[in-house]
């Protein structure tokens, strides 16, 4: 299940996963490491965004969608 970004969280994360799904056969690897980077440097704008307790604080995972690629390439033609 998504969440909404939570600054409170945000604060806490110490880890950092991006899921890609059947996206990375369209996107190659140092793409992937770019928009990975990008996704979550602008956290607040992911189209599904989720917070996974952890021992330490949380962990963000991001998974990547149609919109967020479409949102990255508009930004860097």
């Amino acid at each position: 299940m998504a969440n909404s970004f939570d600054p409170y969280r945000e604060a806490l994360v110490m880890e950092q996963v991006t899921v890609w799904g059947s996206l990375a056969e369209e996107v190659d690897a140092a793409a992937q490491e770019r928009i990975a980077a990008e996704l979550h440097a602008t956290a607040e704008d992911a189209s599904e965004l989720e917070y996974q307790r952890t021992h330490t604080g949380f962990c963000r995972v991001i998974t990547v969608t149609e919109d967020d690629l479409q949102r990255l390439q508009a930004s860097h033609p």
